[in-house]
């Protein structure tokens, strides 16, 4: 029987970061994949690493976003450097369009709270028409203005998910994929899994199986929930550079393609599109940019985002099995360098990590709070 010192479930963004932030630790690891029928949140990324608009209603969650996007430089850098593969991270940063003055009010208003939560440290600004026009002469006249952060950038997410990937072969993780998991049983001293490949042994377990976390959590008495958000983004021809920051709707990738999304929508499990909804996303990416009306579409496609009830991370020792973990969120880009480093080391045990703490389910009890 295999013996490792961290079994990870989960082999996309997620617990790709958290798989090599532990390995780089010298931790025996083996992660436990799905197949490529499994939902995965990294086909429907927008590939932003995004500070602006993240944790208005939860204080924790701005820092962490803020603290994530520090992080980022750093780690690509190293993630590059062991791996020979570029993720095209830039930080650039990103604008928020808005198109009237109702959605210019509601972005101050979010805006202000995120920099109260922060202590300051978020920096933003809002851009009027012609301040954006500056930057983006290709805007239409209908964009009222924008929130603006330097602080925001962008990424290629399958250059990011093939790095840590590449990563954790460098550093000796065992990666599984094709796994179906029957039975996880806690055991003193580790954990057992029955999965496709037999029974494997560890002595910690991190479930980052994103809509299967909270099936695996019941067997490791934690109640992790879950909720599914269905996003469409569709991708077009190659095009001249037109914007060289990325916005919430629309983001250029460094080939010239340009991808549009944005959309959230309550469907169970169905990952696949809608013409309505990819009409009103289109719409909006018109409205924005002009010249995007004549433009060849190659492809689009739905994706289920990971969601949790107020949309903020999930960090989780069971109380019931401890070291049993849960990393339950949708921001596997911006987070990523955050997973790979503090999250990974708290996980580890390395590191006593009070933000990190704040994310625990204990939120949700009504009766703590």
């Amino acid at each position: 029987m295999a013996e490792y010192d961290y079994i990870i479930v989960g082999g996309g963004l997620v617990g790709s970061s958290i798989a090599y932030g532990l390995a780089r630790q010298k931790h025996r690891v083996a992660v436990l994949d799905g197949g490529d029928r499994s939902f995965r949140a990294s086909r429907g990324n927008f590939g932003l690493v995004w500070v602006q608009g993240k944790g208005a209603n939860f204080a924790p969650y701005a820092r962490l976003t803020g603290r994530a996007a520090d992080l980022w430089p750093q780690f690509t850098e190293q993630l590059t450097g062991e791996t020979g593969v570029g993720t095209d991270y830039q930080r650039s940063g990103g604008m928020h369009f808005c198109l009237d003055e109702q959605e210019w009010e509601e972005r101050v208003e979010e805006m202000e709270t995120i920099r109260a939560h922060t202590g300051d440290a978020f920096d933003y600004e809002m851009l009027n028409h012609d301040q954006v026009k500056q930057q983006i002469p290709q805007i239409s006249d209908r964009v009222l203005g924008a929130s603006y952060s330097a602080q925001d950038g962008h990424v290629n997410p399958l250059y990011l998910l093939q790095a840590l990937q590449q990563g954790m072969d460098h550093h000796g993780v065992r990666y599984l994929p094709n796994q179906v998991i029957d039975k996880i049983e806690a055991r003193q001293g580790g954990f057992r899994v029955h999965a496709s490949e037999g029974v494997i042994a560890a002595g910690k377990i991190v479930l980052c199986a994103g809509l299967g976390n909270r099936p695996l959590g019941e067997m490791l008495g934690m109640d992790i929930p879950v909720v599914v958000d269905r996003g469409q983004i569709m991708i077009t021809e190659r095009l001249q550079p037109f914007l060289n920051l990325p916005t919430l709707h629309v983001r250029q990738t460094a080939e010239g393609t340009v991808q549009i999304g944005y959309s959230h929508e309550d469907v169970g499990l169905d990952d696949g599109t809608s013409p309505t909804e990819l009409i009103k996303i289109a719409h909006r990416a018109v409205t924005m940019f002009p010249l995007l009306q004549r433009v060849q579409l190659v492809r689009a496609w739905g994706a289920l985002r990971i969601m949790t009830p107020d949309g903020n991370p999930i960090y989780q020792q069971s109380t019931q099995c401890p070291g049993a973990f849960t990393v339950t969120c949708h921001s596997g880009v911006t987070l990523a360098a955050m997973h790979a480093g503090p999250v990974a080391e708290w996980i580890a045990g390395s590191l006593e990590q009070d933000l990190i703490n704040k994310f625990s389910t204990d939120r949700f009890d009504v009766s703590q709070n």
